[in-house]
């Protein structure tokens, strides 16, 4: 219990706080450059509630996120209800039943918050901002290549440029390693070597996959380098599939938007429980961990689909918004907002008086208004 009523009311539970004028700002100036690029594509908004019932919100893919997921009992119905912590599993639910008739290839983009259990582990926070954009219907590296291609573009509109694209196909590895007739801890180990990078445990446990594991793992980094040391595995045919799929989609990737960066990690399998196929992690240059994650799963009834989800809450620091572009002008009071609606049309944000004695330029001044509207002109505060 904390004594001090005033710090009471300001303290907030560990990973949430409040968002103030300008950061809120950009961050809404991101979410919409970013929503606007997915809609010119032709993908549709969607708006999932913010609960769910635990049954629907944690069946599927929503499995995979159950950990991070609070729970809470209904008072209506006495159910129980899952904060969602992920919006990608409510597209996939509604693709599957409202959506169900819907002309396929199904194009859907979103945005909203979510709730963590605790936070991750390069930012804390626990309520996030998420914004995405899934098409599903279709099981082709096209589909792979569009999903990366416009998730770039929707960043540079937000003036995020300096942007990595890390490829992974997790089946690969463990393809691999199922053509051996290794026993359960010799397994672990080997899986535990791969997801450390440790090349001597993986030569010592990877019986004769052992050099095309390790070939695996030298090749990770610029996807140009991967692909020519890729190209030259010698796999059994069950396994060569995968590779030529991931092949495949890197140049699907380059003919839809050729100065992208490409990276591949040929072994990473963490985190992909529930994907079915070529994964992505997205990267800025200036911020320690992923901004994004997505890829290939499938949608509750089965359906192939494909898509990524992005962090815009921690891109505020590199967002290109410019705060001088909204120029405020103070209205007097006696004036109504019909008289000055004009200055609005023209782009100026309006703060209205209230007082009528007011000094109109030190009032003006003191709401960081740039202009003061009277005698039907605008005058500068400045100086």
């Amino acid at each position: 219990m904390i004594d001090d009523t005033e710090m009471s009311n300001a303290l907030l539970p560990v990973g949430f706080c409040d968002i103030l004028p300008i950061d809120a700002e950009k961050e809404a100036f991101a979410l919409h450059q970013i929503m606007e690029a997915f809609a010119s594509y032709g993908y549709e908004r969607v708006s999932p509630p913010l609960l769910e019932f635990e049954q629907s919100l944690l069946a599927h893919s929503g499995a995979g996120v159950a950990e991070q997921t609070f729970r809470l009992m209904d008072p209506e119905t006495h159910y129980m209800m899952g904060l969602r912590s992920d919006i990608t599993p409510q597209i996939a639910r509604i693709a599957a039943t409202r959506l169900i008739n819907s002309p396929r290839p199904l194009r859907l983009c979103y945005a909203g918050p979510c709730v963590w259990v605790s936070g991750a582990k390069h930012h804390a926070a626990r309520q996030i901002l998420q914004a995405g954009i899934e098409l599903i219907g279709v099981d082709s590296p096209q589909v792979d290549a569009e999903i990366i291609a416009i998730t770039a573009e929707a960043l540079g509109s937000a003036g995020i440029c300096s942007v990595s694209f890390d490829l992974m196909m997790p089946q690969l590895a463990q393809a691999i390693i199922q053509t051996e007739s290794f026993d359960y801890v010799q397994t672990k180990r080997l899986m535990r070597a791969l997801d450390r990078k440790d090349v001597a445990a993986v030569q010592q446990y990877g019986g004769s996959s052992a050099g095309v594991l390790t070939t695996m793992l030298q090749a990770a980094g610029p996807a140009d380098r991967a692909v020519e040391m890729l190209k030259g595995l010698d796999l059994s045919l069950d396994v060569q599939p995968i590779l030529e799929r991931l092949l495949t989609a890197v140049e699907a990737v380059k003919r839809q938007s050729p100065n992208v960066q490409l990276t591949i990690d040929p072994v990473e399998f963490r985190g992909w429980d529930y994907h079915t196929g070529l994964c992505v992690s997205v990267y800025v240059h200036g911020i320690s961990g992923e901004v994004g994650r997505g890829g290939r799963y499938l949608s509750n009834n089965g359906e192939p689909a494909c898509g990524l989800t992005l962090r815009p809450d921690i891109l505020l620091q590199l967002v290109d918004y410019d705060e001088s572009r909204v120029q405020r002008v103070f209205v007097p009071f006696g004036l109504t907002m019909n008289q000055v609606r004009f200055l609005r049309q023209e782009g100026y944000v309006i703060v209205m008086g209230l007082c009528a004695d007011d000094d109109h330029i030190r009032e003006a001044r003191r709401l960081n208004c740039s202009y003061v509207y009277q005698d039907g002109h605008l005058h500068s505060v400045s100086g």
